[in-house]
């Protein structure tokens, strides 16, 4: 056997437009807590904001960061910014909600740690964010 023939059944994998758009969507979704990470950052250390102001700035700026890469890379998406836009705005505040009731439930009525329940939301929002965004927001017909 071959030493390549284990990378030459991987390499149409690579190939898939699929994988490649989950791959995309991953680096889309770095840029983006980067982003809002950042900007709090300095809204805090340089400006000298308070934090939730500061976090606030972030987390808006993230959503623009968001938007232009989902639509523009991940996507590669046509549809008008007026409508796509709108249905990512209410895409963003479906994730938000996610994150609210989750947060809720698992901390205020099971009583579970915040450390516990926090990285569940986070693996639900961009899961739905992604089957939202790539069949509603973004879908091209």
């Amino acid at each position: 056997m071959s030493r390549n023939s284990g990378w030459s059944s991987v390499q149409p994998i690579l190939r898939d437009p699929r994988l490649l758009r989950l791959v995309r969507y991953g680096v889309s979704g770095g840029a983006s807590a980067l982003t809002h990470f950042g900007v709090g950052l300095l809204g805090v250390h340089l400006l000298h904001l308070r934090p939730v102001l500061a976090s606030t700035a972030g987390f808006v700026a993230s959503i623009v960061v968001s938007y232009v890469l989902q639509r523009w890379w991940v996507f590669r998406s046509t549809a008008g910014h007026a409508i796509a836009g709108t249905k990512f705005l209410i895409v963003t505040a479906v994730a938000f909600t996610i994150n609210t009731v989750v947060l809720w439930l698992g901390t205020e009525v099971f009583a579970v740690p915040y450390p516990i329940v926090q990285p569940i939301a986070l693996t639900l929002i961009p899961l739905v964010n992604y089957f939202l965004n790539s069949r509603w927001t973004f879908a091209t017909r």
